[in-house]
């Protein structure tokens, strides 16, 4: 069983007093058979910078996707279930990434079925549990109360642990530098 997260949404009333506009259980929520043991919540996505704040209430409808969309971003929570290598030695990462509109994002060959990259500046905060966090050639345990910033890396999650890992997400969409030219823009940064 997968955990509940309470969403709590302000704004503004008529007077311009701040007040609670939504409190629900998020339920814009993605699991499948081709990606066992893991859910994705979303909380929140923006379509746009600078972000509305009195805007729409509810912005997580429609197809669940995983990158942000253009100039905008995605709040979100993922849980890991611990994986069992035999199980994982079965799945294909292109066709379920592919699900979420993804299946390019996938690194082919890799050295984990869900290696993949995003155009996107991705912040994580590890919430419970641990949870490796593996590159091309490097990995990291990360523990409870553990940040990251991932910059548009290859990168996949391991749960090799016996307890569930949730991991909060903001993904916001990038570019290698602002100051790129058009084909520099997107994809792993020419050095």
């Amino acid at each position: 069983m997968t955990r509940e997260f309470r969403r709590v949404v302000t704004g503004h009333d008529q007077n311009g007093v701040a007040i609670v506009e939504s409190d629900v259980i998020a339920s814009h929520k993605l699991q499948r058979p081709s990606r066992p043991g893991v859910t994705l919540t979303n909380f929140w996505i923006s379509d746009g910078t600078p972000a509305e704040y009195d805007g729409a209430v509810e912005t997580c409808d429609g197809p669940f996707i995983l990158h942000p969309p253009r100039n905008g971003s995605v709040f979100r929570v993922v849980e890991f279930l611990p994986e069992d290598p035999e199980v994982m030695a079965t799945l294909d990462g292109k066709a379920a990434f592919a699900e979420m509109g993804a299946g390019d994002n996938i690194v082919e060959n890799a050295r984990h079925p869900f290696m993949h990259r995003t155009d996107s500046l991705d912040y994580a905060v590890v919430l419970t549990g641990e949870i490796y966090m593996l590159l091309d050639e490097d990995e990291v345990l990360l523990k409870a109360g553990d940040t990251v910033v991932q910059r548009g890396t290859n990168h996949a999650w391991s749960n090799r642990g016996t307890e569930p890992c949730s991991i909060v997400f903001v993904l916001v969409d990038g570019v290698t530098t602002r100051d790129a030219g058009d084909g520099e823009r997107k994809g792993i940064p020419q050095r």
